[in-house]
C-alpha cells in the first residue's frame, strides 16, 4: 500500500514469466516479490494489520470476506461474489470490470484496488473449459479436491503439461482483454500486479522432489512469489481523500465456503 498508484489491478495466481510473455499494453514492466504464496497469505500480510480508508476494494476473491477485510479495513469493499457464474464456477473478468467502473464513478476521490480471479482456475477460455479437470463443469469426481492442480497432483486426469499451460495462458488472455479496456476508463496512475504465482509441474531444489502444482500457503519459491508490477502512467493523478468506512453487509459464511471450494481451496 506504500507504493505509488491510483488503481491497483490484481490478477489472481499470475506468474511473472507468463505475464511478461502475454502483456501487450503500453507501460513499464517491473517485478516485485509478493508477501504471500497464496491469496490468503497475501491478504493477511498486506492488509489485516492496517486500515486503508482512502481505498475501495473491488473484490472477486472469497478470502477477503473470510479474513473480515470487508469490515472497516477499507473505505468500502465492492463484493462481486454474489455475481457468481454458476456454469463456470467463478466470477468472470467482465463482471469485475463493470464493478470497477461503477466504483470509480461512485468513489472518484479514493484509490481503487480491483481483484480479478483470473488467471486462477477454473480455466474459462475455449480450450480450458473443455479440458479434463480445467473447469468445474467437467464430468470428474471433484467431491473432495476440485481443480486441475489437485487432479494433476493426484494423477486423476490424463492431460499433458503443454495443454495445461495453453489453458492457463488462455485464462490470462481473457482477463487481460478486460484489463486493457478498463484502463481506458480509469483515471490516474495504474499498476497491474498479482497476489501470487503458481507451480506448473516444477520440482523444488536443491533436493529433488515430486512435481509441484498450485500455490500452497507459505512456500516462497520464485514461481509463487515473483509477480509482475506493470506501471501505466495514465492521464493526471487522482486527488485522494480518507473518509470513514461506509456501512455494508458482509458475505455469509456458507457462500464463502462454496466459492472457496469451487476455486479448489476446500
Amino acid at each position: 500500500m506504500s507504493e505509488d498508484w491510483d488503481n491497483l489491478l490484481i490478477l489472481d495466481a499470475c506468474r511473472y514469466d507468463m505475464f511478461a510473455d502475454r502483456i501487450d499494453i503500453d507501460g513499464e514492466l517491473e517485478s516485485r516479490i509478493s508477501l504471500g504464496s497464496s491469496s490468503e497469505e497475501f491478504l493477511e500480510r498486506n492488509f489485516t494489520s492496517g486500515t486503508f480508508h482512502d481505498t475501495v476494494y473491488v473484490n472477486a476473491n472469497p478470502y477477503v470476506p473470510r479474513l473480515n477485510l470487508d469490515e472497516d479495513t477499507f473505505h468500502a469493499v465492492i463484493d462481486c461474489l454474489g455475481d457468481w457464474d454458476t456454469e463456470l464456477q467463478t466470477v468472470t473478468p467482465e463482471t469485475v470490470a463493470r464493478a470497477a467502473v461503477d466504483a470509480h464513478e461512485t468513489y472518484p476521490d479514493k484509490r481503487l484496488i480491483v481483484h480479478f480471479m483470473q488467471p486462477h482456475t477454473p480455466f474459462i477460455g475455449k480450450l480450458g473449459r473443455n479440458m479434463a479437470g480445467g473447469g468445474w463443469t467437467m464430468d470428474l469426481d471433484v467431491e473432495e479436491e476440485p481443480g486441475i492442480w489437485n487432479h494433476l497432483r493426484n494423477g486423476t486426469v490424463d492431460v499433458d503439461i503443454e495443454t495445461v499451460w495453453k489453458a492457463y495462458l488462455e485464462n490470462l488472455d481473457v482477463v487481460l482483454e478486460e484489463v486493457a479496456d478498463l484502463l481506458e476508463t480509469l483515471e490516474g496512475k495504474s499498476v497491474i500486479t498479482a497476489d501470487h504465482g503458481n507451480f506448473v509441474g516444477e520440482r523444488l531444489s536443491p533436493i529433488p522432489s515430486r512435481r509441484k502444482y498450485g500455490h500452497p500457503y507459505g512456500v516462497h519459491a520464485e514461481e509463487l512469489v515473483k509477480v509482475p508490477w506493470f506501471v501505466v502512467e495514465g492521464d493526471g493523478r487522482r486527488e485522494v481523500r480518507t473518509e470513514p468506512p461506509v456501512e455494508q453487509e458482509s458475505v455469509d459464511e456458507e457462500t464463502v465456503d462454496e466459492r472457496l471450494e469451487a476455486l479448489g481451496y476446500r
